[in-house]
């Protein structure tokens, strides 16, 4: 790129449809020849247009049988900040559609984003953010940001930023990513950063941040560590949050944590029982299963088992509770039935 410096300006505003009627059926391979111009501004307007006409899956197509993505990629190089602001622009837009997600995977785009982690431009490291986040809502994306070893990075950036919203769509990113492995994220100290993401006053980031070390409590390690870190009585005061989908998250972090005696113990201590046995009454579906489960892990020790007797009523109640979809009464009554029968064990 023989033009380089970082200026953020474009004088001309383009148009894609503009682009379309001139140009017709060579549209794209028109502009996939500027992208690889001398001329700053003709990459510039290039990339514009593409940020248009990107949001057409068939686009998305045509743009990876003529060689687009690779010019793309090598744009992510490119020393004009605005050039690589809307070239982060065109990936995330392009990853928001499944052709485009296999696109990602198909020319190694998530390894060339994962060079601008550390961008100084915060819009192009927003684009990138969510570039990885629309990747992840499929398996194959998340275990390809998996497999590239970027699961270290991207927890160290959820600690480094400031910004709320990168903050958000990194959490988005791993939540999705620790459940298909947590291996990486446990040994990258991602537990004790969640623990502190679990008190932001922002309900977004608490809410990811549970739901995030639910996923990571999925391994006996994460567990572990969610036990070492004293995790477990932040949870159970999250029990209580004015945001349900926050109380929902924690219950469920709770769930698997209190799996091993560690776990149980904590949660007991921190008088978890009395917010799991409030939850059993949520709106929310997933919150009472829950909550269900939780305090089914707390019965399987003795002072639990012992507190949530008189407490069997309300088990015996969700048993034979109608809902209109009747899978969701299934999953119900069958974690009361499970309940009941851990409560009731005599040994």
């Amino acid at each position: 790129m023989a033009q380089s410096g970082d200026s953020m300006e474009l004088s001309i505003n383009i148009n894609a449809a503009q682009v379309t009627t001139a140009y017709g059926h060579r549209a794209l391979p028109k502009l996939n020849e500027e992208l690889q111009s001398e001329d700053l501004q003709t990459r510039q307007k290039a990339l514009m247009a593409l940020c248009d006409l990107m949001h057409d899956p068939e686009y998305i197509y045509k743009a990876m049988n003529i060689g687009c993505m690779e010019n793309l990629k090598a744009l992510l190089k490119d020393r004009n900040s605005l050039v690589r602001i809307k070239t982060t622009e065109v990936l995330y837009i392009t990853a928001s559609h499944s052709v485009g997600r296999f696109a990602f995977l198909e020319h190694d785009i998530v390894l060339a984003l994962s060079f601008l982690l550390n961008d100084p431009s915060p819009v192009c490291r927003r684009n990138l953010y969510k570039a990885y986040m629309q990747l992840v809502q499929v398996p194959r994306g998340a275990e390809e940001i998996i497999s590239k070893g970027l699961i270290s990075l991207l927890v160290r950036k959820l600690q480094g930023e400031v910004e709320e919203e990168f903050q958000e769509l990194i959490l988005d990113t791993l939540v999705l990513c620790l459940r298909e492995d947590a291996t990486e994220a446990l040994n990258s100290n991602v537990v004790p950063i969640l623990k502190h993401k679990l008190i932001s006053t922002n309900e977004n980031i608490r809410s990811k941040a549970a739901h995030a070390l639910l996923n990571v409590s999925i391994s006996r390690v994460g567990k572990k560590q969610v036990c070492q870190f004293d995790v477990i009585p932040i949870l159970v005061h999250l029990l209580k949050d004015p945001v349900e989908h926050v109380r929902s998250n924690a219950a469920g972090a709770l769930m698997f944590a209190t799996v091993i005696t560690e776990g149980k113990y904590a949660a007991l201590e921190a008088e978890a029982i009395g917010p799991l046995l409030e939850l059993l009454h949520s709106p929310m579906t997933v919150a009472r299963l829950n909550a269900t489960k939780a305090l089914t892990m707390l019965a399987e020790a003795p002072e639990g088992r012992k507190v949530l007797q008189a407490h069997v009523p309300i088990f015996r109640a969700m048993e034979v509770e109608p809902h209109e979809k009747p899978h969701i009464a299934e999953a119900l009554q069958r974690a009361a039935r499970i309940a009941v029968s851990v409560i009731e064990f005599k040994p």
